[in-house]
């Protein structure tokens, strides 16, 4: 449903505060620690942060996508392990539940991912499969009223945090690619189910990922979502919202980005005046405010087509692709504009300028984007609507 504007208005500056109060002034901490404090995440509870995306009848905000887009802009404005937090139960690690799971299943997991009681992980990359989806090699074999599942998951997003996790594994192994995938409902304490420890990583520290690997792990037939041969479609039905979530994550912290970059500009002398006043200065400034305003624009309207009900896959993956590559190009021209302030820790540009990076991989990399974008307006081309 969609709030009225009143409502709508009050959560978006209810978000901005806790941003600017309670995750702006620890981001140094954060990155230090490589953890994210236990009461920043209760306060992520109490504002229904966990579950933004989930339907209000399971305990949810259930916000339309226009409305997911605003508060992940102004999440956004923080260090992206805050989002980070509840990203997954947010987005890839729920959303195929919501979609296509029965009541059963719903009933018994939704309200605690919602209240952020249930934390979730989507296990799909493996260590030879990951753009390339319909490589899993993960097995699920049928016994009796379970399933058996064998496999190595790779670099899961809150895998250590995690109560339930999302998995693709193959139950047809006779059937190539993702038409003998499937997908499962796997609670982290099932006995075969272990948890690497995190893995060190260029970027985004307080956000962690993990190996998941499954020795003989028995799911019950109950867990499955949808029916056998349904895994792949289960996946690549969560990425259109996971898509645009993230454009607007990225296009929050190119905002943030600018006004950073600005207000240095504007006391940073040189020359005998603020840098701002130089021209190939204003260049680096007016090109990320021009891209991050052409980001928020194409984000917020393929949210509101999206909630019209249109189908917005190209739209995602453009969204996706020119978000995640302009703010890369923002925090580099970031650290241009600090000089070597923005090499020096103690800023925190350099932390944005890795942190960044990331944005270009997962959801799909800019070039699976390239390819869903040339395949998609092919067809189109076919079919004679373009």
């Amino acid at each position: 449903m969609a709030y009225d504007q009143e409502t709508r208005d009050a959560l978006i500056e209810m978000v901005r505060r806790f941003v600017d109060e309670q995750c702006k002034p620890i981001e140094g901490q954060v990155a230090e620690e490589d953890a994210v404090p236990q009461d920043v995440v209760d306060g992520m509870k109490e504002l229904g942060l966990f579950g933004i995306s989930i339907p209000e009848e399971f305990g949810g905000l259930g916000l339309n996508m226009e409305e997911e887009v605003l508060v992940a802009l102004e999440l956004g404005q923080t260090s992206p392990a805050f989002r980070s937090v509840a990203g997954t139960n947010i987005g890839i690690g729920s959303q195929g539940l919501v979609m296509w799971g029965n009541d059963e299943q719903k009933a018994q997991w939704l309200p605690k991912i919602a209240s952020g009681e249930v934390i979730t992980s989507f296990c799909l990359t493996e260590p030879e499969a990951g753009s390339d989806a319909g490589s899993v090699k993960t097995r699920a074999e049928r016994d009796g009223d379970h399933y058996i599942l064998n496999g190595t998951k790779r670099y899961i997003t809150n895998a250590n945090k995690a109560d339930l996790l999302t998995v693709m594994a193959r139950t047809d192994q006779n059937t190539p690619g993702g038409k003998g995938l499937s997908s499962f409902l796997v609670e982290t304490t099932t006995p075969g189910v272990t948890i690497g420890k995190p893995e060190k990583k260029m970027g985004q520290q307080g956000a962690h990922v993990c190996d998941v690997i499954f020795d003989n792990a028995r799911v019950p037939v109950a867990n499955r979502l949808g029916e056998e041969g349904d895994g792949f479609k289960v996946a690549m039905s969560v990425l259109d919202r996971g898509r645009l979530h993230i454009s607007a994550v990225c296009t929050g912290v190119a905002e943030r980005l600018i006004s950073e970059m600005t207000n240095y500009a504007v006391e940073r002398k040189q020359f005998g005046e603020p840098i701002a006043n130089h021209q190939l200065v204003q260049a680096m400034m007016a090109d990320s405010y021009a891209e991050a305003y052409a980001a928020r624009c194409m984000v917020l309207d393929a949210a509101q087509k999206r909630d019209r009900g249109e189908n917005v896959t190209l739209l995602a993956a453009s969204c996706k692709m020119f978000a995640s590559e302009m703010v890369g190009r923002v925090a580099d021209r970031a650290v241009q504009v600090f000089g070597g302030a923005g090499y020096i820790a103690d800023y925190g540009i350099e932390r944005f300028y890795r942190d960044v990076r990331i944005f270009r991989l997962y959801e799909g990399t800019t070039q699976i984007q390239q390819i869903v974008i040339g395949r998609g307006l092919a067809k189109l081309a076919k079919d004679g609507q373009i």
